[in-house]
């Protein structure tokens, strides 16, 4: 006789399976499964494009799903690449203190007033830009747009917000110190860009303490330039009014100061040999691996391929290094290996957390699978299957409007066309498997990759077929 009790549902269970009476059974698939339905293109969107006096783009796509309005408005240039070359990370506090104080209003009256708008208001930095996404109930699309304009043209970088920022950032960099992944992204960036922007975006305590209010309001007048923004609206809008209250807000908004100088391209050193880094982690019991190169920036011919066949070869749960390192050889709970692109340059990046004792080893997995790559054509059915993964995933996620306009804002930042979005999947449908087989030669030579790994020094005589590793503290 069983005694049922009031009890948290594993402990019944485990009862259960005590007495017998409950059972693992295995899951019953029928003998042939119906076909994949007909892949969704993504409707491209009908774009109302215009440029006011001041250069300011506009974009507007009416969507009439959720009732809301969402804007986003993108600041090229303005981003982590913009920082000098000894204020790391500037952007992101340069983002972050957007809504904490204005002109008009200190950082709760922002806080009250968008949450009156029923929505909110947040910023964000990249390498290549700034974007400031606010949203609302469409009722309130003109206050919405109002304290948007506040918020980018007008933050007032209070003494007090600046300072709790700082603090903040110091902690938050303290944290990330400790993680070896931080460690190992930040070398593998410096080995693969060098000198250039994109190489130091990381803080340092250094930096973050020379920020000041005045140094971030000079930045914001610097970076913030109408002739290089985007404001792109979806939502429950006519093109017509959303223009309107685009030229009431923003339309008599003015360039101040010197720009920041253009990002130039992200060139490979040529004949530059890869890089090997060791960084220490004394008494670590596993090493984090990362391996990469330069890639492309992202208005490149191969971009799309590109793409795909990283999905193939590091993007996903079923991608080779996964199933291999994981699930085959259970060295790791995750690999993954791909493309990075941005406006001017691009990385090609692996990476897993593996055992001390396999560190070799998982390399060797890692770039087998890349060299394999490279040599055999991709088969039907892996195609198929990672075809429907990029298509799928794209389109999930540009159904909702937000995502949408942030998605569009995004391509804009990193110099793709507004009619990216609709063409895409088209244009990942139509990649072959000679395409990812010629990507894989060009991208994912195993001789062209730089290796860092952090972990105890114990590791370096397995490192040792790939290179000297001078073990560093740092």
């Amino acid at each position: 006789m069983i005694r049922l009790i009031k009890s948290t549902p594993h402990l019944l269970v485990a009862a259960l399976m005590a007495a017998g009476l409950a059972h693992a059974a295995e899951p019953r698939l029928p003998k042939e499964l119906p076909a994949f339905g007909q892949d969704k293109p993504l409707p491209v969107p009908q774009i109302t494009k215009k440029t006011l006096a001041n250069g300011l783009e506009i974009w507007v796509v009416p969507r009439q799903g959720l009732p809301r309005v969402d804007y986003v408005l993108a600041l090229r240039g303005a981003g982590l690449a913009a920082d000098a070359a000894d204020k790391p990370g500037f952007a992101n506090l340069l983002a972050g203190l957007l809504n904490e104080g204005t002109a008009r209003r200190d950082s709760r009256a922002i806080a009250e007033a968008t949450q009156g708008l029923g929505g909110e208001i947040a910023a964000s930095s990249s390498l290549d830009g700034i974007t400031v996404a606010a949203n609302a109930l469409p009722s309130n699309a003109a206050a919405l747009m109002e304290l948007l304009a506040e918020v980018a043209r007008m933050p007032a970088f209070p003494k007090n917000e600046v300072a709790l920022a700082k603090a903040n950032a110091q902690q938050s960099l303290k944290a990330s110190e400790a993680n070896p992944q931080f460690r190992a992204e930040r070398a593998l960036d410096a080995a693969i860009f060098g000198a250039h922007p994109y190489g130091s975006t990381r803080p340092t305590a250094a930096a973050i303490e020379s920020v000041t209010p005045e140094l971030l309001r000079a930045e914001h007048a610097r970076r913030f330039r109408p002739g290089r923004a985007l404001l792109v609206v979806t939502g429950r809008i006519a093109p017509a009014e959303a223009i309107k209250l685009a030229e009431a807000a923003f339309g008599d908004w003015k360039a101040q100061g010197e720009a920041p100088a253009a990002v130039p391209a992200a060139v490979a050193a040529s004949g530059a040999a890869p890089a090997r880094r060791l960084l220490e982690r004394p008494g670590s019991v596993q090493s984090t691996l990362r391996i990469g190169r330069a890639g492309i920036a992202a208005p490149a011919a191969d971009l799309v391929p590109l793409r795909l066949a990283s999905t193939i070869i590091g993007g996903g749960f079923s991608s080779r290094v996964n199933l291999n390192l994981r699930e085959e050889k259970g060295y790791t709970y995750g690999a993954s290996a791909g493309a990075r692109s941005y406006r001017e340059g691009g990385a090609i990046v692996g990476g897993a957390d593996v055992r001390n004792e396999v560190t070799a080893a998982s390399l060797k997995e890692f770039f087998a699978e890349y060299q394999r790559l490279g040599q055999e054509l991709v088969g039907e059915e892996e195609m198929a299957m990672n075809k429907r993964y990029v298509a799928g995933g794209y389109l999930i996620s540009t159904q909702l409007q937000g995502s949408m306009a942030r998605q569009l804002a995004g391509n804009w930042l990193i110099g793709l066309p507004s009619d990216f979005l609709g063409s895409y999947v088209p244009l990942v449908q139509k990649v072959t498997a000679e395409q990812v087989r010629e990507i894989g030669r060009k991208y994912f030579d195993p001789a062209t990759q730089s290796i860092v790994v952090v972990g105890d020094k114990a590791v370096a005589e397995q490192l040792k077929p790939w290179g000297e590793f001078t073990p560093q503290a740092k």
